[in-house]
């Protein structure tokens, strides 16, 4: 059979959820499908070694087990997928398919501790009763039983076929979850542009801080063309941050440090008593969450809120603040997507803004255009902060306005990506499009940061030409008159 092709993968395990939809929120059957997929490629390349090993050692099962033991992961005895495939039919399936990811956790200590914890395939309120859980649990199964879904690394060859699918599929689900899908995913495109802007190098430390399900960790480890780097990240929901692990995993990022929690309220990566330092770190933090945690910045024990403390409703300076305070002094860049209200809001985000300016800090304002994120057409901007600045010039960007429409979103295109990057990278002027401006004409606009104010895109309209205008009128009203004098004729002769 001919290989399998990337497009072939990603319909068919997007077919696999017609097992729950209608019947499992979007939100929830992500992480059965997600996780189904992630069973299924460990499994085939488990299968696929474990045959290697015994054509090597002429069966010798001693032998092929200790080899076994040597590899990346370890699948327990009885819970690969083909091992609760063979028990498809039983009407306890969910609470098997359960007992087999609580045995592989188990067996895989220090690089998959939690991914399965927060999905639970017996789920009577997610799943239904038992007749109706066991129904769609053994249609689940046997969707991924079509032998298109080899994950064998011999059938699909050495792309990174699965993590493009799992990558797909994350996509899909934020799609068709709205507003909340941008809780967990960073359109592509998007997080493309954010890693080329920061320009990631060997050796690096890389982190984000609201990691979501990793997307966009991974696009920026992906532009260091070495494995010498290290990537960091916080997420607080649980099922996402086990969705992360899994993502890590699938594009073999096992060293990759995720933790579970609340980066604002509690930091993880730490060293001692500091806040552990990262060469880039990047994020697509909620916009303007509310709650979240204003109470307790003053007594900050890490002291990152010593500009002030953003207002209670809105934590984007909170974010922006906790990520320049990770970030490596003298070399460190921040890159960060916000909602354009940070750019001029205001009371205590008004103070936190203009000590970063006079700090230095801010390199790049970046409007981006609309309806680019799942759950909210409202544009955001990207501000790209820099520990190690040159001049005290920052460079604005007005990007709005060159994108592809697309039905549900609009999307950048390569073209795009490429005019940003190579404007920031150049840090130019264009007539129209970009306008570096200095420390003082920031300090006379009270530090406000609204493009508008420094990239001027009005377009002039042509000036009329007045005579040739008339001209035209003049002969539409000729024709016109034609044409109601053969109108009237004509009803003449219908005797109207």
């Amino acid at each position: 059979m001919s290989k399998v092709t990337q497009q072939e993968i990603n319909q068919l395990a997007w077919n696999a959820c017609d097992t729950f939809r209608g019947v499992v929120d979007p939100a929830e059957y992500k992480n059965y499908i997600l996780v189904f997929l992630f069973l299924k490629y460990i499994s085939d390349v488990w299968k696929d070694k474990k045959e290697q090993y015994a054509e090597k050692y002429d069966g010798d099962d001693q032998r092929v087990n200790r080899a076994m033991s040597r590899e990346r992961f370890i699948i327990p005895d009885g819970c690969t997928y083909y091992d609760i495939y063979e028990q498809r039919g039983e009407s306890n399936i969910g609470e098997i398919i359960n007992k087999a990811l609580d045995a592989i956790e188990e067996a895989n200590k220090g690089k998959l501790d939690g991914v399965f914890r927060n999905i639970d395939f017996n789920s009577e309120s997610n799943l239904g009763e038992t007749k109706d859980r066991a129904r769609r649990l053994k249609n689940l199964i046997e969707d991924f039983s079509n032998e298109k879904l080899d994950f064998r690394p011999s059938h699909v060859g050495n792309q990174d076929i699965i993590g493009n699918t799992y990558e797909y599929l994350i996509s899909h689900f934020a799609s068709d979850a709205g507003k909340r899908g941008g809780e967990f995913y960073t359109p592509a495109e998007v997080s493309e542009l954010l890693a080329r802007l920061l320009e990631p190098e060997e050796g690096m430390r890389i982190y984000d801080p609201a990691c979501g399900s990793g997307s966009l960790l991974i696009k920026v480890a992906r532009e260091i063309d070495s494995t010498n780097f290290s990537v960091y990240g916080q997420e607080s929901n649980g099922s996402t941050w086990a969705l992360c692990k899994m993502n890590m995993f699938l594009h073999e990022l096992d060293n990759a440090q995720i933790e579970w929690g609340d980066t604002l309220n509690n930091p993880k990566l730490t060293e001692g008593d500091h806040l552990m330092k990262f060469d880039r770190v990047v994020a697509n933090p909620p916009f303007s969450l509310d709650k979240w945690g204003a109470e307790n910045a003053e007594n900050d024990r890490y002291n990152r809120f010593w500009r002030g403390a953003p207002p209670k409703s809105k934590a984007d300076y909170a974010f922006i603040t906790h990520m320049i305070e990770s970030s490596v002094e003298g070399t460190g860049k921040v890159g960060v997507i916000v909602p354009h209200g940070v750019l001029f809001r205001g009371s205590s985000e008004g103070r936190i803004r203009q000590k970063l300016i006079e700090e230095n800090l801010l390199e790049a304002v970046i409007g981006l255009p609309a309806q680019l994120f799942f759950g909210t057409g409202i544009p955001a901007a990207i501000l790209i902060f820099n520990r190690g600045k040159q001049t005290n010039d920052v460079l604005f960007i007005d990007a709005s306005s060159e994108y592809a429409e697309g039905k549900k979103q609009n999307r950048l295109r390569e073209e795009d990506l490429k005019k940003i990057v190579e404007t920031y990278e150049g840090f130019k002027s264009i007539d129209k499009y970009s306008q570096v401006v200095s420390f003082d004409e920031l300090k006379e606009n009270e530090f406000n940061l609204n493009i508008p104010r420094y990239v001027d895109t009005f377009e002039e309209e042509e000036e009329i030409d007045v005579s040739a205008l008339r001209g035209e009128i003049k002969e539409l009203e000729d024709e016109l008159s034609k044409v109601r004098k053969q109108m009237d004729m004509y009803l003449d002769e219908l005797g109207f």
